[in-house]
C-alpha cells in the first residue's frame, strides 16, 4: 500500500481546508487509515482515524467538533475537511495506514505512512 497526501496550504484563522489521502496497492490489507500531525518540536499526534469496512470514526479531543474525515471507497481515498481552524493546527499533517483491529490513536499501530503536508493557520 501507498499512500498520497496533499491539500495543505496556508489559511486564515478560522478558515477552511481539505485534506486528501489517495492509496495505491493492496488497500484491503491496511483498512484504518488515520492523519496524524506534527508541530515543529514536538512528537507525532494523533487526529482522527476511520475504518474502510465499519465506517468507524474516532477523533482527539482538540478537533471533535471542527474536523471530520470521510472516506470515498470507490477514489480509495480518504478526506480531512478542517473548519474552523486556529493557528495551533499549524503543523504536518501525515496520513497512515494500519491493518484493523490495532489501535487507532496509537501511531505505532500503523506501519505505511504518507509524505507529509504543510497546514499553516495564521491568526
Amino acid at each position: 500500500v501507498q499512500l498520497q497526501a496533499s491539500g495543505g496550504g496556508l489559511v486564515q484563522a478560522g478558515g477552511s481546508l481539505r485534506l486528501s489521502c489517495t492509496a495505491s496497492g493492496r488497500t484491503f490489507t491496511r483498512p484504518t487509515v488515520g492523519w496524524f500531525r506534527q508541530a515543529p518540536g514536538t512528537g507525532r499526534e494523533f487526529v482522527t482515524a476511520i475504518t474502510w469496512a465499519s465506517d468507524s470514526t474516532y477523533y482527539a479531543d482538540s478537533v471533535k467538533g471542527r474536523f471530520t474525515i470521510s472516506r470515498d471507497n470507490a477514489k480509495n481515498t480518504v478526506y480531512l475537511q478542517m473548519n474552523s481552524l486556529k493557528p495551533e493546527d499549524t503543523a504536518v499533517y501525515y496520513c497512515a495506514a494500519a491493518p484493523q483491529g490495532l489501535l487507532p490513536r496509537i501511531p505505532s499501530s500503523y506501519d505505511v505512512w504518507g509524505q507529509g503536508t504543510l497546514v499553516t493557520v495564521s491568526s
